[in-house]
């Protein structure tokens, strides 16, 4: 079950259409976009049944330029990313995505009636890099503990990290990560991450 919640939390994350100015505070826009997200996801099925290309095309067009997904990437790779070769970093963020998308598509189907309540936030100002904090409501059940690390650069604030449960998705792909690093080093990690993107699509329960 709570793997389940994980992946659905994290859905937001994939579905997130960020267009905020670079002034809006990082808790004010996870405020506004959330509404929009879960209506969004309601109301195209397509995107609710977890079609592959339908969540890749919005992962292109949404995410990415809201995201600091090379941050985000280097992290869960850890030490090793300073090793790797530019283009062994591309091939990384590359199959990572491909990743996250298949690992959440399906969790896309499990949106219903839950609403996200926002937490206060605990932070200065002029702080650069922040955790904003919420819990999703669900018709059944406790709330579930979602938060979000952000940091701001030029472009505004981006998302780098999630958590939900108090299980943050770096460090639990770090913990994946290093163990096939220790095994095959960059390229073993490529390989394996390679290959889980080519197997079938788990069926849906």
């Amino acid at each position: 079950m709570t793997r389940r919640l994980f992946s659905w939390c994290l859905c937001l994350l994939l579905a997130a259409p960020f267009a905020a100015s670079a002034q809006e505070a990082p808790d004010a826009l996870i405020e506004r976009v959330s509404a929009e997200i879960l209506e969004r996801i309601r109301s195209d099925e397509a995107l609710k049944s977890g079609d592959p290309k339908k969540v890749s095309e919005l992962v292109d067009a949404a995410l990415m330029p809201h995201v600091d997904f090379r941050r985000m990437t280097a992290l869960s790779v850890g030490r090793s990313w300073r090793n790797a070769t530019p283009e062994q970093q591309e091939r990384l963020m590359a199959e990572f995505r491909t990743l996250l998308i298949r690992t959440y598509s399906g969790a896309l189907s499990m949106v219903d009636d839950q609403k996200v309540r926002m937490r206060p936030l605990r932070a200065d100002p002029k702080d650069a890099d922040v955790i904003v904090r919420s819990e999703v409501l669900q018709p059944r059940g406790e709330p579930v503990q979602l938060d979000y690390r952000m940091r701001k650069d030029g472009s505004g604030w981006k998302i780098y990290d999630v958590n939900v449960l108090g299980v943050w998705l770096v460090e639990t792909y770090r913990t994946q990560f290093a163990q096939e690093v220790n095994a095959g080093g960059i390229d073993g990690l490529i390989k394996s991450l390679s290959e889980k993107n080519r197997q079938p699509p788990p069926r849906k329960s």
